[in-house]
């Protein structure tokens, strides 16, 4: 269980620092780049992926079934 929270709050942590990347690359439209060139750049800078690998953190601790919790279904 421990552990389970521990991934969930290292995972937010993440997903909070990619998406402040990717907030921060939004100043990228008053250059005049377009939503595609927009997207490419923020695909090809290692920060913004902290977004991804935060939510697949956060997922799996949630989604992570517990056995213990099943027995007391039945």
């Amino acid at each position: 269980m421990l552990f389970r929270i521990f991934l969930f709050i290292v995972g937010f942590l993440l997903m909070v620092l990619g998406s402040f990347y990717i907030i921060v690359y939004i100043n990228l439209f008053s250059l005049g780049y377009t939503i595609f060139e927009y997207l490419e750049y923020i695909f090809s800078r290692y920060e913004c992926y902290y977004f991804i690998v935060g939510l697949i953190l956060v997922s799996i601790s949630i989604l992570r079934g517990d056995k213990k919790w099943y027995i007391f279904m039945i």
